[in-house]
């Protein structure tokens, strides 16, 4: 038999919502073939069967979440082995043995074996190898200690339990939250969460958030509790851009992609840039240094029905514009569709919003933590504009860009922006340099 677990997937995902079994109990199933697709705040990812065999028991249902490590199905290879059936039932047993040492009290909390989680922007890590070890399993704790960690606001995977087999006890929760108070004094203070006001219950409706909305909400608790931000705004004379796309965009159609202002503005960006490489860099604010990056991933900020998804073009700085209105393409198809994978998303280090394809003119969007500036891009529309004393019709393109203000000041965030005017002002400097 094989326990075949949720396994980490990567780029800080802990839990997944099952969406579809492509099996049912009983089925023979092939290795490598889709087993299930789960959906998680990040990607639908769809989990491969292991090894050849019978499926014999489902972790999770349709609907029900499941976290990292904990047994996703029970697989018959013809092994013979009976012991390895079901962990969860161990657990269970070993739930009861813990309400048996503790006090009545624990008798309705949660199962051994769970893992929490929390909405709670957590400081970095500073535990040794050893500790980052353990918290890749669940916590063997019992209920009593489980919901202390919880009220105590500690992550309970990371601490190394004291107790028998490596049980986390109220002690080492004492302890760990001790430790993390000291290491809190040290970061920016968290703002208190607001509590709801009382309201007409009755004339409201409730509806849960997505996985995706959890990650977006996780994502902006994250950019406003951490960095300090601040938005410069103009408006550039795309004329000549303007003209230039249009002449443009039939060659583009030839080589069967379609020639958006996007990719002009990401090849712009690019060179700015590298004229001013603060802008594709991050802030370490433990060791308080600038990591400066050598490769340039631009994140494309994509609106779905089910939220924002920011899916990254990597090594942007290489590719062609026709090369780059392809990807844009593509990546947004993806993101729509919900068939993104995690590479599509990590490592991104500038982005870029388009609010004007809604119509909209300016705004001040939100960093990507831990992107140091996100640039926002409104409507381009045609506007009067004095011209040597000239009232002349030109297409004007607003422009907002949000810096963290940490690591660049005012007069940097001006420069850039002349810098990008100059670009897109002038369209054949693209090609040229």
């Amino acid at each position: 038999m094989i326990n075949f677990k949720f396994a980490d997937i990567g780029e800080g995902i802990h839990e997944g919502k099952i969406l579809k079994w492509h099996y049912d109990v009983g089925d023979k199933v092939a290795e490598g073939e889709t087993m299930v697709v789960i959906e998680t705040d990040k990607v639908n990812a769809e989990i491969p069967v292991p090894e050849d065999g019978v499926l014999k028991k489902k972790g999770a249902e349709v609907g029900d979440t499941i976290e990292v490590g904990e047994v996703l199905a029970v697989i018959d290879d013809g092994s013979g082995d009976e012991e390895a059936e079901d962990e969860t039932e161990k657990s269970e047993k070993e739930t009861d043995e813990s309400k048996k040492e503790n006090s009545d009290d624990e008798e309705s909390a949660s199962v051994v074996g769970s893992v929490e989680t929390s909405d709670e922007v957590l400081p970095p890590s500073e535990e040794s190898e050893e500790e980052e070890e353990v918290s890749d399993r669940p916590a063997l704790a019992t209920p009593v200690a489980r919901k202390m960690a919880k009220d105590m606001g500690v992550d309970i995977k990371k601490i190394k339990g004291s107790g028998p087999e490596g049980r986390v006890m109220k002690e080492d929760i004492k302890k760990a939250a001790e430790q993390q108070e000291t290491k809190q004094d040290r970061q920016p203070k968290q703002a208190k969460r607001p509590t709801m006001p009382s309201m007409q219950e009755k004339r409201t409706r409730r509806e849960k958030i997505s996985t995706l909305r959890k990650s977006v909400v996780n994502a902006m608790d994250t950019s406003n509790t951490l960095i300090p931000d601040t938005t410069v705004m103009d408006e550039f004379d795309v004329t000549e851009l303007v003209k230039f796309r249009g002449e443009q965009k039939a060659l583009a159609e030839e080589k069967g992609t379609k020639l958006t202002y996007l990719p002009l503005i990401i090849k712009a960006v690019i060179l700015a840039m590298k004229e001013y490489p603060i802008f594709n860099a991050s802030y370490d604010h433990e060791r308080e240094e600038i990591v400066y990056k050598n490769y340039y991933n631009i994140g494309i900020a994509v609106d779905t029905p089910d939220g924002l998804i920011v899916p990254n073009i990597k090594d942007a700085d290489q590719k062609s514009i026709i090369e780059l209105a392809g990807e844009v393409e593509t990546l947004a198809k993806k993101a729509r569709d919900r068939k993104l994978n995690l590479e599509d998303l990590k490592d991104t280090t500038f982005s870029i919003t388009n609010y004007g394809a809604f119509g909209a003119k300016l705004g001040t969007p939100v960093i990507n933590h831990p992107e140091v500036a996100i640039l926002g891009m409104g409507a381009i529309t045609k506007k009067p504009v004095v011209i040597d004393d000239e009232i002349k019709v030109r297409s004007m393109f607003p422009v907002s860009l949000t810096v963290d203000h940490r690591i660049i000041d005012g007069g940097d965030a001006g420069r850039f922006m002349v810098k990008l005017k100059e670009y897109l002002s002038n369209p054949m400097l693209l090609l040229l340099s």
